[in-house]
């Protein structure tokens, strides 16, 4: 299938650059994946298309400030590394700029203010250990102290590069529900919830549940081929509760709607339905690589609200594969006529 049949305009205006004040103020396109129907509406209105018996799945990651701004030790020369991945004993998987100039065996410093500070004057340095494809980079972290308490210190938020605004309040880039640790970018979708709005729709009976996955690479790397059965996904943590394992065991069997929240929801619940097959889902961790596009059968996901996505990208490909492309086009151009807000800070779309 042709990377160019999920390529569209979109005028730069219709980027939004910052989150809205009221989380719950955004728009709410509405797509009927069977009928094709197509209705606008307010975020606040997203319960009336919701059902008691629905459960309602989170991705309940939270964003870490995983930009890290340094200098190389032997030059002095700006470096920026992107934590995408930990490895455990001090290594991470990164993304490097510039990339050419941070070869194996270089080390970074970040904290200091150049190559004249002693590694003792430096709050934390990065040893680069191997080099890999468009920029990543295996990285091993020297410091002392407590690591989290350093990037807290040290680390930006990671907002996408089409984000051109400051953000001054970090937790505007986490969902209301975020708790664990672990993402180079929020799961969008979620930022449009606030907790008296989950309280409400509770209360009309749907069972809200958790998932986690730790958004990295996999999620936002551009697809760099033609063909898109060609592009391979890079892998991301997932886990799976108990109490959200038998609460899906009980929709399926009952026949009841498993909304998901973001494409990072779905992947997971999708992850888990491959993994399990016809027996019951369990309590479950593990690494993500599904690649979700026009011709995969959803297993367990039958309704989702996602934000609006760019061209190109491996999740405008995984909500085709949902609704059908034709169906999403058509919705996208729609969505473009009437001024939406895309990507991470923009409007909201539920297919169901």
């Amino acid at each position: 299938m042709d990377v160019n049949a999920f390529d569209f305009e979109l005028p730069e205006s219709l980027i939004a650059q910052t989150p809205l004040t009221d989380r719950t103020s955004s728009r709410l396109l509405t797509l009927d994946k069977s009928s094709g129907a197509i209705g606008h509406h307010t975020f606040g209105q997203l319960i009336d298309y919701l059902q008691a018996g629905d459960t309602l799945v989170l991705n309940d990651t939270r964003v870490i400030p995983a930009r890290l701004f340094g200098v190389k030790a032997d030059t002095g020369a700006q470096a920026e590394l992107l934590l995408l991945k930990e490895l455990g004993d001090d290594r991470w998987e990164t993304l490097a700029r510039p990339a050419k100039r941070l070869k194996k065996g270089t080390v970074i410093r970040f904290g200091g203010s150049g190559p004249q500070d002693s590694a003792s004057d430096t709050l934390l340095e990065a040893v680069v250990e191997e080099e890999g494809e468009m920029g990543a980079r295996i990285v091993r972290f020297r410091y002392s102290g407590i690591f989290r308490e350093i990037l807290d210190r040290l680390g930006s938020m990671p907002l996408p590069p089409y984000i051109k605004e400051r953000l001054e309040d970090r937790e505007r880039y986490q969902t209301v529900y975020a708790r664990h640790p672990g993402s180079a970018a929020a799961p969008t979708a979620g930022l449009h919830f606030t907790p008296e709005y989950l309280e409400t729709i509770a209360r009309i009976g749907v069972n809200i549940v958790t998932v986690t996955l730790h958004v990295g690479l996999g999620t936002f790397r551009p697809v760099s081929v033609d063909r898109i059965e060609e592009h391979k996904m890079h892998e991301e943590f997932y886990s799976v509760p108990a109490e959200t394992a038998a609460a899906l065991n009980a929709a399926k069997a009952e026949g009841r709607r498993v909304v998901a929240v973001g494409t990072t929801s779905a992947r997971t619940l999708e992850t888990v339905a491959g993994r399990f097959g016809d027996k019951p889902i369990e309590a479950c961790d593990g690494w993500s690589a599904i690649f979700m596009y026009p011709g995969y059968r959803f297993k367990i996901v039958d309704a989702m609200l996602t934000n609006f996505h760019l061209p190109k990208s491996t999740l405008v490909m995984l909500v085709s594969a949902l609704a059908g492309t034709d169906r999403i086009r058509r919705a996208y151009q729609e969505a473009i006529e009437r001024e939406y807000r895309f990507f991470s800070f923009g409007d909201a779309m539920f297919i169901y």
